[in-house]
C-alpha cells in the first residue's frame, strides 16, 4: 500500500508521519494516536459521531483521508478541555443540561457545536438545529442538546 508523508497538528501537537493513502482520519486519530473520542459508527457521513475539526471546520473523520489533513490543524474532543482538566464551556453545558445519555454521539455534537459557536456565537434555535442536523442521537432526543448549545451561547 502506498504511503504519503504528512505534517499536521493534532490538539496542538505537531505530528510528522508516513500514512497509508487510504487511511481515514478517524483511523489515524483513534489507532495511531489513541484519540478514541472520535467515534466511528455509520462510516458514510450520516451520523456525525466521528466529527472532528480540521482548520476549525467540522469534518466526518470516517470518510476524510488522513492525507487530507496534511498541513492542517486537527482538533478532537480530547483537545477541548482547558488547563487543569476543566471542561470546555460547551462540554460543561452538555453536562449541566443533561444533553447526553449513552454518550456515543456526544463528541460529534460537541465538535459541531464548537464550529458553530466559533462562526456564530449567538445562534438562534433554528440556526442550531440546522448546524447540528448532520449529527444523530438515538438516546436523548434533541431538546436537551439544543438547550445546551443555547445555554453555552448565552454564556458567551
Amino acid at each position: 500500500m502506498r504511503e504519503t508523508p504528512i505534517v499536521t497538528t493534532i490538539n496542538g501537537r505537531k505530528v510528522e508521519e508516513q500514512v497509508p493513502n487510504r487511511l481515514t482520519l478517524a483511523e489515524f486519530l483513534r489507532e495511531k494516536h489513541g484519540l478514541r473520542g472520535t467515534k466511528v459508527s455509520c462510516e458514510t457521513q450520516v451520523c456525525g459521531a466521528c466529527t472532528a475539526l480540521v482548520d476549525g471546520r467540522p469534518v466526518s473523520a470516517c470518510s476524510t483521508l488522513a492525507v487530507d489533513a496534511d498541513g492542517a490543524e486537527v482538533r478532537t474532543i480530547e483537545g477541548l478541555a482547558a488547563e487543569g482538566d476543566r471542561l470546555d464551556p460547551i462540554q460543561q453545558a452538555f453536562v449541566d443540561c443533561t444533553a447526553l445519555q449513552c454518550g456515543y454521539c456526544t463528541p460529534g455534537f460537541i465538535m459541531a457545536t464548537k464550529a458553530l459557536l466559533a462562526d456564530n456565537p449567538h445562534p438562534t434555535r433554528d440556526e442550531i438545529e440546522h448546524a447540528l442536523e448532520g449529527n444523530l442521537c438515538r438516546c436523548t432526543g434533541y431538546h436537551n442538546i439544543v438547550q445546551a448549545v443555547l445555554a453555552c451561547a448565552a454564556g458567551s
